[in-house]
């Protein structure tokens, strides 16, 4: 039995949501959330361990993360190899698992009926995994690969970087992923059998009392329970203490640095952080929450509209990062130009000037109230999600907080301290910054190197005097508060629409657009999707044109930027882009004042002009996207070619890259009418929307783009409304396709075996996906777990427009498979 079920206060949970929840504590101490949906057609859980790469021993870096990957393999229950694994995914499921400073988290679902059998081979994690030396060689390899996959990731080169330049003892430091050097021939060297370091990692380590278990099931709670007291109460509890990790990683050595890092990609990135009092301790109060809402602020006055005004960023993010109990960082992060990478002393300048202004403007109550009103809709009108997906994120904070809280996290701020987000903005000081600062052009003026990932850099101290005088000589620019947010939604009652259609509606049909509409018939929340889909076919008749449409959809974003961003705070979303045939507008969030976005959307679309000098930023960034393009993991790449090969209209990026620098503002601007004069709109809408209102929404673009004496459409002649097509290959015909890999510092490879099966038909469509369902399991443990051929290994099925196909895809080692070849390579065959 269960020492007792819910004894504390009532878990809080959305005013919306019908799932049933209970806490229960099972004798071996093992703590477990059920949760009861009488409605979901899949089953999950989610054992989250408190014990991470933290723990990892010296000289064994990457331990905790090899021992996760490890109990996949075979328990004394189920000694067949790779079992777990298979048995979940014949049943409709996945796996997963990930490892964190502090965590180590282990997750699945699965079809509703198969529940019961997954959970005890899921428990057998935690009771009697089996570690056999076979499996232990072989996944030491797959670790190394995983590892691999990183090293030319900026991403995570720029991560070891940070955490490189801290006190060398303290867990931070550590390098967590672990490699071929790390766990199998540095242990070899001193004498370490790494089989039995990991056993004995999970001896020391995995105990009931410092695990958090949550169960997502169908039936009802008493059933549930049953089953988790029957399957999990023989874990063993060896009253571990729960890990904690104090002291600060970097102490004064460590701060007030400038770190100038030579990353993989084009582009230039400043990275400032300061070391923080971890936002866990005051969640109520939310000082990181309401000094990154001000800080990452994108309305007029802000930071990052100056930066962007000025011609000097491209994007910018504010918040906490590398958080545990014990420390944190608060981070700005800033995408600049060429002409930002210029200006960095004016932009840290900047920073600093409007962090001064909110010590100056004192803590405000009205942006607090703002931002607590916002997220309490956030939270009682969210979105339901995948139950994998919502086991984990809540498994992953149990231990984080009370379990009244275990739904609402941080999610909810609701104490106005004043003096709690002083404190932190307190911290945001020139005495303990450290400034990151990433440009290719700092290649050969570096003279250190990081050691995991090789990462070229330098470091230079920096004075509270020095940056105070960048302060004085940045720019003066009119920096303030954001405006009081009028989009944030006052109506969410729900439409009485009595058309209670299953599927989409067509509702309107004109030479112009068609309307597809379905209303919400099935999660009864205050909100709404719109996607317009563009058809215009000079958008990509040429390289020439599919460049433009690309920089056209770019621009629009930017020049909505300033406005459509207190939308995106008050959980209205939206997005423009390209498409193979055109572009494409989407909405979703509170649909109470959707229509002001979209109307202000379509008004930029019709009124388009091109200013140069945010032409001049756009086209700079659609470059730098396109010269990295190289820089993609092998895997990417081949699925590219493979696309460019079989597909109808699509130009090479090399093609497209050759354009770019003789595009000049007159280009874009003769292109845009021309781009528009014909076309024909594909819209759908869905969620809480009335049929009317959907109707007259499509009319207003009507009648901006197509009417009028002078209009901007004109619908598509007949001809003009065709599908892409594919390559038919011919049968009993092999296709050989080698490709010398872009990037020569890449070891890594790939192959994919492109098989096609038919044409676009629903019933072999419906067959081909149960053979995939079927077949990607067996696929992945012989190709990775047997033969080790690398660590993205799978099999996808793939659909054209009027063709099916089936890819085998895998990222081998060089030298391992195909090492005769350069680099990527992939064979297609009917």
């Amino acid at each position: 039995m269960a020492v007792g079920k819910e004894e504390v206060e009532e878990i809080v949970k959305a005013r919306t949501d019908k799932r049933e929840y209970r806490r229960i504590v099972l004798p071996n101490s093992l703590e477990v959330l059920l949760i009861s949906d009488p409605d979901t057609d899949k089953c999950a859980a989610s054992m989250d361990v408190s014990v991470g790469a933290f723990s990892d021993p010296d000289g064994l870096e990457g331990l905790a993360h090899f021992l996760e990957h490890m109990l996949f393999y075979a328990s004394e229950k189920y000694p067949l190899e790779d079992s777990y694994s298979k048995y979940i995914a014949e049943h409709g499921g996945r796996t997963n698992a990930y490892t964190s400073s502090e965590h180590t988290n282990y997750h699945f679902d699965i079809n509703v009926d198969a529940f019961e059998e997954a959970l005890d081979r899921f428990a057998q994690f935690f009771i009697k995994p089996l570690m056999s030396a076979d499996a232990t060689m072989r996944e030491i390899k797959a670790v190394d690969s995983e590892n691999q996959k990183n090293l030319l990731s900026d991403g995570w080169r720029m991560n070891q970087l940070q955490k490189h330049l801290s006190v060398a003892d303290h867990p931070y430091h550590k390098f967590s992923t672990g490699n071929w050097d790390t766990l199998e021939v540095r242990p070899k060297a001193k004498g370490l059998d790494t089989r039995s370091e990991l056993i004995t990692f999970y001896e020391e380590y995995y105990s009931a009392n410092v695990m958090h278990l949550v169960i997502y099931g169908k039936e009802n709670l008493d059933k549930i329970q049953g089953l988790v007291e029957d399957k999990f109460k023989v874990i063993r509890n060896i009253d571990r203490n729960c890990l904690r990790f104090a002291g600060e990683p970097c102490t004064s050595e460590h701060l007030q640095i400038l770190v100038r890092a030579v990353p993989i990609k084009e582009g230039h990135a400043l990275r400032v952080a300061w070391p923080i009092t971890p936002e866990i301790h005051h969640y109520k109060e939310g000082p990181c929450r309401y000094l990154s809402h001000l800080i990452g602020h994108e309305g007029e006055g802000s930071l990052y509209y100056i930066l962007k005004t000025l011609g000097w960023a491209t994007g910018l993010s504010a918040g906490e990062g590398d958080s545990t109990f014990d420390f944190s960082f608060f981070r700005v992060d800033i995408d600049l130009t060429d002409a930002g990478h210029e200006h960095m002393q004016d932009i840290v300048g900047l920073l600093f000037k409007y962090i001064s202004l909110l010590q100056q403007s004192g803590i405000c109550k009205w942006i607090f109230d703002e931002l607590s009103a916002v997220c309490e809709t956030k939270f009682h009108y969210q979105d339901k999600i995948q139950p994998i997906s919502y086991v984990v994120s809540i498994s992953a904070n149990m231990q984080k907080y009370p379990p009244k809280d275990w739904l609402v996290r941080s999610s909810l701020p609701s104490n106005f301290s004043t003096d709690i987000i002083q404190m932190v903005l307190n911290k945001l000081s020139p005495n303990n910054v450290r400034i990151f600062w990433e440009s290719k052009k700092f290649e050969g003026q570096t003279n250190m190197v990081e050691p995991w990932y090789g990462t070229a850099y330098s470091i230079e101290k920096i004075t509270g005097p020095m940056i105070q005088e960048w302060i004085e000589s940045s720019p003066n620019e009119n920096l303030h508060l954001p405006a009081p947010n009028v989009f944030i939604p006052t109506d969410l009652s729900l439409k009485n629409d009595h058309e209670k259609a299953k599927y989409p509606v067509l509702l309107r049909k004109s030479p112009y657009s068609t309307l597809w509409h379905k209303p919400d018939t099935m999660f009864f929340t205050p909100k709404a999707y719109v996607k317009i889909v563009f058809t215009c076919p000079h958008a990509s008749d040429s390289p020439e044109a599919e460049v433009l449409t690309n920089i056209f959809t770019q621009l629009l974003m930017d020049y909505l930027n300033e406005f459509a961003y207190y939308a995106q705070v008050a959980g209205l979303n939206y997005g423009i882009s390209h498409t193979d045939s055109g572009f494409q507008v989407i909405l979703a969030g509170y649909n109470h004042k959707l229509r002001i976005l979209l109307e202000t959307v379509v008004e930029k679309i019709a009124s388009f002009e091109v200013k140069a000098d945010r032409f001049s930023v756009i086209k700079e960034m659609v470059t730098k996207e396109y010269q990295n393009f190289k820089f993609r993991q092998p895997y990417e790449q081949a699925m590219y070619y493979c696309s460019l090969i079989l597909q109808d209209h699509t130009w090479p990026w090399m093609e497209e890259l050759d354009v770019l620098p003789h595009l000049k503002v007159e280009d874009l601007a003769k292109f845009v009418p021309m781009m528009l004069s014909r076309a024909f709109l594909e819209c759908y809408t869905a969620g809480n929307l009335e049929r009317n209102e959907a109707e007259s929404m499509i009319q207003h673009i009507e009648d901006v783009l197509f009417k009028g004496s002078n209009p901007i459409c004109q619908p598509l002649f007949p001809s003009q409304h065709l599908t892409n097509r594919v390559v038919k290959l011919e049968k009993g015909k092999s296709y050989f396709y080698p490709v010398e890999g872009l990037n020569p510092s890449d070891e890594n490879s790939a192959l994919i075996h492109y098989i096609q099966v038919h044409r676009d038909d629903f019933m072999l469509n419906v067959k081909l996906h149960l053979f995939a369902l079927i077949a990607k399991q067996p696929a992945f443990h012989q190709l990775r777990s047997v033969e080790q051929l690398g660590y993205i290994t799978a099999l996808l099925q793939r659909h054209e427009t009027n063709s099916n196909d089936l890819s085998l895809n895998f990222m081998p080692h060089v030298g391992i498979f195909f090492s005769q070849l350069p680099s990527h390579s992939f064979l297609m065959q009917e």
